[in-house]
């Protein structure tokens, strides 16, 4: 699976289900600065803030916005409710891999919530602390769903520069040496077994 970061909380995943390249485009929201595609054609488009200010979608993807799992190119997707009304948090089933996007969030993940996103492979976490987890609350929250490696998001770019930056939470997280890549290809071998690792990814 390839990974990729499009800043605030948008992320890009490339994937494979029945030999078919699949794209996954999670929050593919239009910024008010910086450089983002102005349209995209994914063949699945996810968002937990509703549609409002994405970007074109060309193309005939399948689209959640809503609470609700489903099955799209043998790809399952389990949308559960957010903080508040109109928002979401993600977990994707693809490739062996399990992920969960958190979108925009700053309060302790509930019950309910836990029971979707714990024990992912994946997770993307709001590091960010504008409208969203500080560093603190965001490995509180890493630590509380155990992935096997975290992916922090909307955390400061060009597109978000009142955001902070990443590096409170990788310090916090003990992972201030953590390079920085432009894109990842994770494979289910290749995960880590013991401690969680970090992976920071630079703007596309």
């Amino acid at each position: 699976m390839h990974i990729s970061w499009l800043g605030s909380t948008s992320i890009k995943l490339q994937t494979k289900s029945f030999d078919e390249d699949v794209v996954i485009a999670i929050d593919p929201y239009r910024p008010a600065a910086g450089n983002f595609p102005r349209s995209m054609s994914p063949q699945i488009a996810l968002f937990t803030r509703g549609q409002e200010g994405a970007v074109t979608l060309t193309g005939s993807p399948f689209v959640l916005d809503t609470p609700g799992e489903c099955d799209s190119k043998g790809i399952l997707v389990t949308a559960v409710p957010g903080e508040v009304p109109g928002r979401t948090m993600l977990r994707i089933d693809a490739e062996q891999l399990s992920l969960a996007h958190l979108g925009s969030t700053a309060k302790p993940l509930t019950e309910a919530q836990r029971e979707v996103l714990s024990d992912v492979d994946i997770l993307f976490v709001p590091v960010g602390g504008k409208d969203c987890y500080d560093a603190e609350a965001a490995v509180k929250t890493v630590n509380d769903l155990e992935p096997r490696v975290v992916i922090p998001v909307a955390y400061q770019s060009e597109s978000d520069p009142e955001a902070a930056t990443v590096d409170a939470f990788l310090k916090e997280m003990g992972a201030s040496g953590a390079a920085r890549e432009a894109k990842v290809i994770i494979k289910k071998k290749d995960l880590p077994t013991e401690e969680t690792q970090v992976i920071v990814l630079t703007k596309e």
